[in-house]
């Protein structure tokens, strides 16, 4: 057989006989099919063997990228088969399955294949590396290779005693209509759940694509990619997850939302985790995202969120106040939430009442009473401020304020006694005033009801174990921000990378504050029609520090580095 297949070469003037002789020599010493010695020596390409093969067994052969294969066909052979063998299923007509093989003389694992999936087996010749690509980019890269082991590795008798407890789930950890089949799966999504709270992620993407499923953790801000778990997987783990979140299976069309409560196990500690998980429609499937909320995160401390001291004397100063309106503005995901939760976590007593309409209530406060609110059946933010009024209460915090319904009874409730905490999507503070006057609020009750607005972003933190100093240019510092004195003598750091950090350079995250009182100055200000420019310049004359500022002074203290206060700020 060796001979045969280098004749082929000889006769199709792909190596000459010298390279042969060399080969055979050096099998000789290496034991291995000639083809891989020819292809290790450099005579030959995986391409030039697997078109002699072709000739020599009579088999056609094929480029595997140009296939797109059904995940019916995957399913047909076991990951572990198709990577201890080297082949791949490429489609399947009727009782004949199209094999893609590195070595068609192979008879014996042809007919195991037969066995197993009792069909007529067509074997068709590819190169071996584009086999392994597509049993990596169907089946699952190595990162996939690792959860099939683990998933090999639990028994099915021990499932019931695993890290991760559903809360609300049925006694029998297999749900209606799934089948011991559907273990794996089950497997695999217990894996992904506790392995997203050993890493302090804040959220999990599940992400179907053409020929790729992968999943990703967001930790400190910054997507991470964790795997590709194999392509026959995809569909059971999202009915997986969707089933556990209370989402309706069936429904592919359409995005929805659910709730997974769970206990895991961490260290031989358990930890309550409660999942937010919505599903978007795709062209390649549902793209499932799951916000944990771990209330061990939780920072309740103000002093500990990154406030600068005149900062936060500012700010506790308002919301001790009896009424009034304090603001807290940013962007989903830069921690707006923890900053009012911090607040009223201060402000809970028993001499005070406290409600919260959130959408959702992301964490059960015990003094507090907190409502969800629910468009569905009528219970909008409106209609909870409307009836919290009627609750007798001294403190009133609102998820969000979007629109003049909402604006209108939280500026009337600051008006009438009581002290609202709440949120907007704005830029910076002082655009927060333009925003609400555009709402349709009359500059007067602005100016008369609103406190004081809180501007934030959250930073990643250096890594404190391996942080090193940087060196970066004057100009550049003065570009930033920084004054020319303090450019000439600052020590800045740079994020490094090691084993606490996961390589990153960066450990948990910090916040970035801009904080607007309004005094008698700005309230006349705003009762004249001041532009967002002249609050802002009149506010930084009172001592406002910008969100640049801020970020600056993180620098200062080697927090944080520039590139991540750049990322979050603009010199203003």
């Amino acid at each position: 057989m060796t001979m045969k297949i280098g004749e082929f070469l000889l006769n199709d003037s792909r190596i000459t006989h010298e390279q042969l002789q060399n080969a055979l020599e050096a099998q000789k010493n290496e034991p291995g099919k000639l083809g891989s010695v020819l292809i290790r020596l450099g005579y030959v390409t995986e391409e030039d063997i697997a078109q002699a093969l072709s000739k020599q067994f009579g088999y056609p052969s094929i480029n595997l990228s140009k296939f797109d294969i059904d995940e019916k066909v995957l399913e047909l052979i076991k990951p572990e088969i198709a990577r201890k063998h080297i082949v791949m299923p490429v489609h399947r007509i009727g009782s004949m399955l199209t094999l893609a093989m590195a070595d068609p003389s192979n008879l014996f694992v042809q007919e195991e294949i037969r066995f197993s999936t009792n069909l007529r087996i067509q074997a068709v010749i590819a190169p071996e590396t584009s086999i392994i690509e597509a049993i990596d980019r169907y089946y699952g890269s190595s990162t996939g290779i690792e959860a099939q082991k683990f998933l090999e590795e639990i028994d099915m008798g021990d499932i019931d005693d695993a890290a991760i407890e559903l809360v609300e789930e049925t006694e029998d950890y297999l749900y209606e209509g799934e089948s011991d089949e559907d273990a794996p799966a089950i497997k695999l999504v217990n894996l992904i759940f506790q392995d997203s709270v050993v890493k302090g992620a804040s959220d999990i993407h599940f992400e179907p694509y053409e020929k790729v499923f992968r999943v990703r953790f967001r930790i400190d801000g910054i997507l991470h990619e964790y795997m590709t778990p194999p392509m026959n997987l995809k569909n059971k783990v999202l009915s997986r997850v969707k089933l556990i979140a209370g989402i309706d299976i069936a429904e592919r069309r359409l995005p929805q939302d659910g709730r997974i409560k769970t206990k895991i196990v961490i260290e031989g500690k358990t930890k309550a985790i409660d999942m937010r998980v919505s599903s978007l429609p795709t062209i390649h499937g549902e793209k499932i995202v799951i916000r944990l909320l771990d209330k061990d995160n939780l920072m309740l401390d103000l002093t500990k969120l990154g406030f600068e001291l005149l900062s936060l004397q500012r700010f506790e100063k308002s919301i001790a106040e009896p009424w009034g309106i304090v603001l807290v503005t940013g962007p989903t995901g830069s921690g707006k939430t923890n900053t009012l939760y911090s607040a009223i976590s201060k402000l809970n007593s028993d001499e005070v009442n406290i409600l919260t309409a959130e959408n959702p209530v992301e964490f059960n406060l015990f003094g507090i009473n907190q409502v969800n609110i629910r468009e569905a059946i009528g219970l909008t933010f409106p209609a909870a401020l409307r009836s919290f009024l009627r609750q007798d209460p001294n403190i009133i915090l609102v998820g969000e304020i979007r629109d003049f319904e909402t604006a209108d009874i939280a500026i009337k409730a600051a008006l009438t006694g009581h002290l609202v905490l709440s949120t907007l999507h704005t830029n910076d503070a002082p655009s927060t005033i333009a925003r609400l006057i555009n709402m349709g609020i009359e500059p007067f009750l602005v100016s008369s009801a609103v406190r004081l607005v809180v501007a934030q972003r959250l930073i990643r933190r250096l890594c404190g174990n391996c942080k090193k100093p940087a060196k970066v240019p004057v100009q550049t510092l003065i570009d930033v921000g920084f004054a020319p004195e303090e450019a000439k003598s600052i020590q800045i750091f740079e994020p490094n990378g090691c084993e606490k950090c996961s390589s990153t350079g960066y450990k948990g995250r910090v916040g970035l504050f801009e904080v607007m009182e309004i005094d008698e100055e700005l309230r006349e200000q705003i009762m004249v029609g001041a532009s967002t420019s002249e609050l802002r310049q009149k506010a930084k004359e009172k001592g406002m520090l910008t969100l640049r500022q801020s970020g600056i002074e993180k620098i200062k203290l080697g927090s944080t580095s520039i590139d991540e206060v750049l990322r979050e700020s603009t010199k203003v």
